[in-house]
């Protein structure tokens, strides 16, 4: 049970920020404060929106990877620059996971 009270001083600025980045993770400003006073690692929840690029990019790196794989015979340059493409989107989706 928490029952201590801690008193900061900070501008209207900081104070929206510290709201904005809390409800991001999904968490209350005070648990907010206590995590990152703690050092305790901090991940934001996905947004929708940012769910749906994330479905839209793997769709797409899925669909290039097919045309390079049609193109194979027919035009080795083509497929290798549409195979390259495929694979930058999927290191940016590598990325987006962490």
């Amino acid at each position: 049970m928490k029952r201590e009270y801690i008193q900061i001083r900070c501008s209207i600025y900081e104070k929206k920020l510290l709201k904005r980045r809390a409800a991001r993770a999904g968490i209350s400003l005070s648990e907010y404060l206590r995590s990152t006073a703690f050092e305790r690692t901090i991940v934001e929840r996905i947004t929708p929106e940012q769910l749906e690029y994330y479905r839209m990019l793997v769709q797409y790196k899925n669909n290039f990877a097919r045309i390079s794989s049609m193109f194979k015979k027919r035009d080795p340059k083509l497929a290798k620059t549409v195979e390259d493409l495929a694979e930058e989107i999927r290191n940016h989706l590598k990325n987006f996971k962490k």
